[in-house]
């Protein structure tokens, strides 16, 4: 007996653009955390079709989402284990003590399907420290990259350790992520929803992977796009010149910063 076509993982916006579901789910998120917080999925359903989303899509997926997401209307009272800490005013003077964190879709044509890209930035140093390239981008791939940035700047057993600064996409509202953080002694903070400017560096990281790099090739296979993304990662830390680190490379800056070599400048987020 069949069970019907299966389901194709995005839906189709106004500019007739491929919206991944992991991008609507955050979409979701960011309405019931603000002014829709009163919505059922009826209601979510027609916020995502006008102005700001503008997405073809039906009820009976967005109930489907939000099924998923353990938000349809009746469980959204239930008791939250890790309430929100919304991000705060900074004055950053050195590496390690910001980091931000976030997720990138990407899309390779020849196989009809999303990609997901997962980068923690050093705010002082712009390196990106650890990333995840994946045809899936869960609340376990996002603790794995944690540890391996950690690891990588050698902080993993530190008493003080950088504040984690993320959206409030699902992976990061998830007990999986807070619960690491947790046992990590990690601060970990959510900027409120509509502000991506107090997520301004990983933003605009993003803005210069999508221009230098995913904009650039209509990838045919899975394997084109992960070369092209890690062959970028590398240019970006190690060559690509960035002014505002004093006309270096990322991993560059971080050495001499490192080493008490270099001017840092007061960074306010």
């Amino acid at each position: 007996m069949s069970e019907g076509r299966p389901a194709p993982g995005y839906s189709i916006n106004e500019d007739g653009k491929k919206v991944s579901d992991e991008q609507i789910k955050e979409f979701l998120l960011e309405l019931i955390s603000g002014e829709c917080n009163g919505y059922g999925y009826r209601k979510l359903t027609l916020a995502l079709r006008r102005d700001q989303y503008k997405l073809k899509i039906n009820k009976k997926k967005v109930y489907r989402l939000c099924k998923e997401l353990d938000i349809l209307k009746p469980q959204r009272r239930k008791k939250i284990s890790h309430p929100r800490k919304l991000a705060r005013n900074r004055v950053i003077t050195e590496s390690n003590q910001l980091w931000e964190a976030d997720i990138k879709y990407g899309y390779v044509h020849g196989e009809d399907r999303f990609l997901f890209v997962f980068s923690i930035i050093d705010v002082c140093d712009r390196s990106i420290i650890n990333y995840h390239i994946g045809l899936h981008c869960t609340a376990v791939d996002t603790v794995q990259i944690l540890n391996r940035a950690l690891l990588k700047r050698q902080l993993f057993e530190a008493q003080e350790k950088p504040v984690v600064r993320t959206d409030n996409g699902p992976q990061f509202i998830s007990n999986t992520f807070e619960d690491h953080c947790e046992g990590l002694n990690v601060e970990h903070e959510r900027i409120p929803p509509k502000t991506p400017n107090m997520n301004a560096h990983i933003e605009s990281f993003h803005r210069i992977m999508e221009d230098d790099c995913m904009s650039r090739f209509e990838f045919e296979t899975y394997g084109e796009a992960y070369e092209a993304i890690t062959n970028f990662m590398d240019f970006y830390n190690n060559r690509r010149i960035h002014s505002s680190i004093r006309d270096l490379a990322p991993n560059e800056f971080y050495k001499l910063q490192k080493g008490k070599k270099a001017d840092i400048k007061e960074i306010r987020v």
